[in-house]
C-alpha cells in the first residue's frame, strides 16, 4: 500500500510506557526496511521513566523523535477522571500543535500511523493528503471488541457488567462481563464514551496494524477479515506486526546482584512477580501476597513498589518512577520479618527491575504479572507461563486470552479487581504453575508460542509478510 523507498512514516505515541514501548518498536522495525522515520510523543510531564525510556531510544539514532507540549487540560477533565478519559482529552487537545509540527517538517511525510488513543487525529492526515493507519498495540480480540463496541451500545441497554450472558463479538470468542475492558464498566462515565468514539473512529483509517501475530489469534484475525460477519461495520485491512518486544539491553551495573542471584539459582525455578509500570496494589494485598509467596515454598523475585495510596489499581499510570515513598524500601510495606524469613528463596527488588532481561534468564520458569500486553508479549516470547493477575485497562480480556484460549496461564477464582487475592488461593496458583503438571503442560505450550512468534518474524513469517503488505 505504501512505496518504503519514498516514505516518511510519522507515528504518534499517547503518554505512558505501555503505548510509547510498542510505539517506538515499530518505528525501528519500519526504519530498519528503509522508511524514514519520525515519531512523535506526547509525553507525560511527570514521568522519569518515559524520560528515560526516550532517552535511551534516541540514542540509537533510527528514528527521529519529537516531543509534543502536553497541554493543560485541567479546564476540560474533572481532577479523578479516569486514565482513559485523561488520555483521550490529552490526544484530542494535541492535535493543533501536532498538525503544526507536522507542517514544520523538512521532509513531508507520507504516511501518519496513530496509536488507540490517536484516532482524533486522523483528521491531520486527511490535511496532508496521506494515508493514515491505526496501530493497535495489543491483540485482535481488544480490536475486535472496540470495533463492535457501537453495535453492543445499541443492543446492550443496562450495564455490560450486569450481563447474564456472555457478549457476542462476531467470529471471535465471547466476552464474559466481569472481563469487559475499564471504560465499558460503566456506561455514564466519559471514558465509556471516549472508548466508543474511538470504535467509530477506527474503521476510517485506511488499515489497522496491530501487535499480534497470525499464529497467535488465528480465529480472531479470520473473523476480522470477514466482511460479511460485521454488517454495516465498514472493516479495514488488518496487518498484524507483532510481536513488537523490547530487545534485551545491557545490565544495569546496579542490578547485577539480582543476576548474581538468578545464576545459583536451578533452571526454571524462580516465579517473578511484577505488576507493570503503572500497576499498584492495596497495603492488604501486598501482605497477602508476601504471604502466599511464603507458604508456597518457591523460588521468587518480587519487584516490590509502595501500595496505592487511593481505591485504584492504576494509580501510578502519570507518575511511574517518582515515588514519594522511594527511600522507604520494601520492608515498610511487607509483613515484619518476612524478608528474613524469605531470604533463602527470594529476592526483592525496589520499585524497577530489567524485566526482559529476568524473563530470558534460564532460572526463570514463571511470572505473575498484572497482564499488560507488553508483559505479556515479553513473556510468551521467553517462553514463559503466567499467573494472571489483571488490574486494570483491557487487562482481565488479557487474562482470559492467556487462561483460557491460549492455556498458558493460572487466574485467581477471586477477582483481583474487586477484592483481595487470599494468601491460600495465591500459595496455590503459585504451586500449580511452578510445580504441578498443570504448570508443566503450560510452560510446553508458551515455548511453543515463543516459537511461533519467532517464525512470524522470518524472512517468509506472517508478520514479516503483512509488513510488507503495509509497506505497498
Amino acid at each position: 500500500m505504501v512505496d518504503s523507498t519514498k516514505t516518511h512514516a510519522v507515528l504518534l505515541s499517547s503518554p505512558g510506557l505501555g503505548h510509547l514501548t510498542p510505539v517506538l518498536e515499530l518505528g525501528k522495525r519500519l526504519r530498519t526496511l528503509n522508511f524514514k522515520v519520525t515519531i512523535f510523543v506526547v509525553s507525560s510531564p511527570t514521568s522519569a521513566a518515559e524520560s528515560q525510556v526516550i532517552e535511551s531510544f534516541m540514542s540509537l539514532n533510527l528514528c527521529e523523535v519529537i516531543l509534543l507540549p502536553s497541554p493543560d487540560i485541567s479546564h476540560v477533565v474533572d481532577p479523578d477522571a479516569t486514565v482513559v478519559t485523561r488520555l483521550a482529552v490529552l490526544m484530542r487537545e494535541t492535535r493543533p500543535a501536532f498538525s503544526s509540527a507536522i507542517s514544520a517538517l523538512s521532509f513531508p511525510p507520507t504516511v501518519l500511523i496513530v496509536d488507540l488513543f490517536g484516532t482524533d487525529n486522523l483528521e491531520v492526515a486527511d490535511e496532508f493528503k496521506i494515508p493514515k493507519f491505526v496501530y493497535i498495540a495489543t491483540h485482535a480480540w481488544f480490536l475486535a471488541l472496540t470495533l463492535y463496541l457501537p453495535v453492543l451500545h445499541e443492543r446492550v441497554k443496562g450495564e455490560y457488567v450486569d450481563e447474564k450472558n456472555a457478549l457476542f463479538i462476531p467470529g471471535c470468542k465471547p466476552l464474559l462481563p466481569e472481563d469487559v475492558v475499564d471504560p465499558m464498566l460503566r456506561r455514564s462515565d466519559q471514558q465509556y464514551l471516549e472508548y466508543l468514539n474511538i470504535g467509530i473512529e477506527i474503521p476510517m483509517a485506511d488499515g489497522v496494524l496491530v501487535n499480534t501475530w497470525e499464529d497467535l489469534e488465528p480465529a480472531t484475525l479470520a473473523a476480522l477479515r470477514d466482511c460479511k460477519l460485521w454488517g454495516d461495520i465498514s472493516m479495514v485491512p488488518i496487518f498484524p506486526v507483532g510481536p513488537m518486544v523490547t530487545p534485551p539491553g545491557p545490565i544495569d551495573s546496579n542490578k547485577t546482584e539480582v543476576f548474581d542471584w538468578l545464576e545459583k539459582q536451578p533452571i526454571e525455578s524462580v516465579l517473578y512477580v511484577s505488576f507493570g509500570s503503572g500497576g499498584l496494589l492495596s497495603n492488604e494485598q501486598m501482605i497477602e501476597l508476601a504471604y502466599g509467596l511464603e507458604l508456597s515454598q518457591q523460588r521468587f523475585i518480587w519487584v516490590v513498589r509502595p501500595p496505592a495510596e487511593k481505591k485504584s489499581s492504576d494509580g501510578s499510570f502519570f507518575t511511574v518512577g517518582n515515588s514519594s515513598n522511594a527511600k522507604e524500601g520494601p520492608a515498610s510495606y511487607l509483613p515484619e520479618g518476612f524478608l528474613d524469613r524469605t531470604k533463602n528463596v527470594g529476592f526483592t527488588v525496589w520499585d524497577w527491575a530489567p524485566q526482559v532481561e529476568i524473563l530470558r534468564h534460564q532460572s526463570v520458569g514463571g511470572f505473575l504479572s498484572h497482564c499488560g500486553w507488553n508483559s505479556t508479549l515479553e513473556s510468551i516470547t521467553n517462553g514463559v507461563p503466567l499467573i494472571a493477575w489483571p488490574l486494570y485497562a483491557e487487562q482481565r480480556m488479557n487474562a482470559a486470552l492467556l487462561a483460557e484460549e491460549l492455556k498458558i496461564a493460572v487466574r485467581p477464582k477471586t477477582l483481583p479487581w474487586k477484592g483481595i487475592v487470599g494468601r491460600e488461593e495465591i500459595q496455590m496458583m503459585v504451586k500449580t504453575l511452578m510445580v504441578d503438571k498443570e504448570g508443566h503442560a503450560m510452560r510446553g505450550r508458551v515455548k511453543e508460542l515463543k516459537s511461533s512468534g519467532e517464525t512470524a518474524w522470518n524472512d517468509n513469517g506472517s508478520s514479516t509478510k503483512a509488513l510488507a503488505q503495509f509497506m505497498y
